[in-house]
């Protein structure tokens, strides 16, 4: 469909996330568990540059296993659900000590996500080779982020307030079968993972990402990012494949999430603290209007699709937007 929105003809699944209101057939996940994995090379690399340094940007387990950490699926939200900007400590001065107050540096995640479809027995890992079997169909996700209280909170056990506030899904489920034929050949890795991790079927796939920002008093959105699912290092296999080698139990409706999805380009960068370097430089988006991280009454919407031949696969819309802090 020209504006991506799922249709017959571009076999989208007919599936929804909490919207009955659609003339196809509506089926409602209850997400029990929502893991998010962190998968994106270049992604890794920017942030690790940007707070660690170029000789130190992937730590030493990244290039071994699909690193992630376990969410928040209270506050995933559907497609045009506003977020609320979230309040919480931060340490803008490293001399002095934590301040408390709305996020300054509100941030988008480029994502994509998949729901699980059949599940495992609690100790019963899931091999590599039916890995596939379990893995139902993909939406969109925009894993908004406070990256002003993560700073701060993150050591040692990672994200936690910074990262709970809010996560938003597209309510199109679109099934692996629809994927399969734009399936690409997987990246290289080096290291070769371990025996457990390895799979030589193609499963990284050449799915378009766009980014848009409008805000307020803006007559159009901005596209501040175009990004692609194939720039993944890990597949959504192994992320699998490795959530369950400790004998985790996942179970159908179960999302896990791919990580802000960046690209080798600037223009592929999948947050805005990519994008503006930690604020360091400006993002423009026309008539004198900048941004360095999101403002209130900003609007951002995540689209994307597969190109067929005349043909696409669409993935609807992932929008949201931001709403003024609550004073406490």
């Amino acid at each position: 469909a020209e504006n991506n929105e799922p249709t017959h003809a571009d076999r989208s699944c007919k599936y929804l996330l909490k919207n009955t209101s659609m003339p196809f057939m509506n089926c409602l996940f209850f997400i029990g568990d929502y893991t998010d994995f962190y998968s994106s090379r270049d992604h890794a690399t920017n942030v690790g540059i940007m707070f660690r340094g170029k000789e130190n940007a992937l730590m030493p387990n990244w290039l071994r296993l699909p690193v992630g950490y376990h969410g928040r699926a209270s506050s995933v939200v559907v497609s045009g659900t506003p977020i609320r900007r979230p309040s919480g400590q931060m340490r803008p001065d490293q001399t002095k000590p934590p301040v408390f107050g709305p996020s300054k540096k509100l941030d988008i995640e480029l994502e994509m996500a998949f729901f699980v479809g059949g599940g495992n027995p609690l100790g019963e890992p899931i091999p590599i080779q039916k890995a596939h079997e379990h893995i139902f169909g993909m939406v969109l996700m925009n894993d908004w982020s406070a990256r002003d209280i993560q700073a701060w909170e993150y050591v040692p056990l990672g994200p936690f307030l910074g990262k709970n506030f809010g996560t938003t899904i597209s309510p199109w489920v679109v099934p692996m079968e629809a994927l399969l034929p734009f399936a690409e050949p997987n990246p290289i890795q080096d290291p070769e993972p371990l025996p457990y991790l390895q799979h030589n079927d193609a499963y990284t796939f050449n799915i378009n990402l766009f980014v848009s920002l409008k805000g307020k008093g803006m007559a159009e959105a901005v596209n501040i990012c175009r990004s692609n699912f194939k720039y993944m290092y890990w597949t959504m296999k192994q992320q699998l494949t490795h959530h369950t080698v400790n004998g985790c139990n996942v179970k159908p409706g179960d999302l896990l999430a791919s990580g802000t999805i960046s690209g080798p380009d600037p223009e592929s960068f999948g947050s805005m603290l990519e994008l503006s370097w930690n604020g360091s430089k400006n993002i423009d988006l026309g008539g004198e209007e900048t941004r360095t991280f999101l403002n209130d009454g900003d609007e951002v919407t995540i689209s994307g699709y597969c190109e067929g031949d005349g043909y696409r696969v669409g993935f609807g819309t992932c929008q949201g937007t931001i709403l003024a802090a609550l004073p406490l």
